[in-house]
């Protein structure tokens, strides 16, 4: 028992002075690996790349989605119900201006059309002897007047007839190609049916919008370029008209392009990639887009001074695929961090590597 209590003495006395010694070690060690953390230690240099600001044209352009249209469109309906008795007109045929395209059944229309003619012809009879006899004093002019008010309600009564006939013709309203109908001989329309489309295609037209901010710096005639699918074409195009009003829901301004229609690949309902080129802006600031450091209160880029990092606070402009416009808060000259921005801090101690 004794010899066990000897031995435990023995073993807690070399692990005191096991302590004693290593513990001073340990902390030292401690400490020391804090300062190697990144940006922690006050004498760890971080090496990062920068860019050097300097003042260049920046060519403004716009990218987005647009929709091909036809220089004109409409839907062919009737202005009256009834059943169709002809179709004048081939899918796909081009038709010009006042071609009759579809006849609506109109036969007792022409009915009314018979009778009325024939009141109108009896009135104007009426009328003709009529004024004779006025002219002979031979009836007073007030029932010559009731003979000439006859005649112009028959003929009023004539002429609704023959509006009415009108309208059981459907003429093309302008030159250009007829698509697929939907309807048959025999087939009973109402004015809500759509019979055909018609286009025209001597100009086609790009409808497209744009954010807002750009809103002050597009104006009739400015160029732009597009792509459609399944195309490696550049077409070319013209803006021609610009929406008034900005949209309150999407807030972007609405615009309308026309285009050649020598193009022969594009077709109306195709989608198109639209750039837009704006005006060029002489000495911009465009850096690196990953320089931008996001914050509650806005947005800023570290500079290099003379070994440390300084934070800057800058407000953007127009971004670039890789680049962004620096409108306020650099100068030409100023050295921008790009490299290495989750790793540093304000007044960490840097060195350059690298100048991109």
């Amino acid at each position: 028992m004794k010899k066990n209590t000897k031995n435990i003495l023995i073993a807690t006395a070399i692990l005191a002075v096991i302590a004693i010694v290593l513990l001073p070690k340990l902390l030292s060690s401690s400490e020391g690996g804090k300062n190697t953390m990144p940006g922690g230690g006050a004498d760890m240099v971080i090496p990062v790349k920068a860019h050097i600001v300097s003042f260049t044209t920046l060519n403004n352009s716009v990218f987005t989605t647009g929709t091909i249209l036809a220089n004109e469109e409409v839907e062919l309906r009737s202005e009256t119900s009834g059943k169709i008795t002809k179709i004048l007109f081939k899918e796909g045929s081009f038709v010009s201006k006042g071609n009759l395209l579809i006849k609506i059944n109109d036969a007792d229309l022409q009915a009314q059309l018979r009778r009325a003619e024939s009141k109108v012809k009896l009135s104007k009879e009426k009328e003709a002897r009529q004024k004779q006899l006025r002219d002979g004093n031979l009836i007073s002019q007030e029932e010559y007047d009731n003979t000439v008010g006859e005649l112009n309600v028959n003929q009023a009564d004539y002429d609704l007839i023959k509006a009415q006939i009108d309208k059981t013709e459907i003429r093309a309203p302008f030159s250009g190609v007829v698509g697929l109908r939907s309807v048959s001989e025999g087939s009973y329309v109402t004015t809500s049916t759509v019979i055909a489309r018609l286009q025209n295609f001597n100009n086609l037209k790009v409808d497209f919008s744009i954010p807002e901010m750009y809103s002050a710096s597009v104006k009739a005639g400015d160029d732009l370029e597009f792509k459609i699918s399944g195309s490696t074409q550049l077409f070319k195009a013209k803006v021609y008209a610009i929406e008034p009003k900005i949209d309150p829901g999407t807030r972007t301004l609405q615009i309308r392009a026309i285009c050649s229609s020598s193009y022969k690949e594009l077709i109306p309902g195709a989608f198109a990639n639209v750039e837009l080129n704006l005006k060029q802006t002489s000495n911009a600031i465009l850096i690196p887009t990953v320089s931008i450091v996001p914050e509650l209160k806005g947005q800023i880029v570290y500079l290099y001074k003379s070994g440390v990092v300084v934070p800057q606070p800058v407000e953007t402009g127009v971004r670039e695929e890789t680049q962004v416009q620096i409108v306020k808060g650099l100068s030409e000259g100023d050295t921008v961090i790009t490299s290495g921005i989750l790793q540093i801090r304000p007044n960490s101690k840097v060195k350059i590597s690298e100048i991109n």
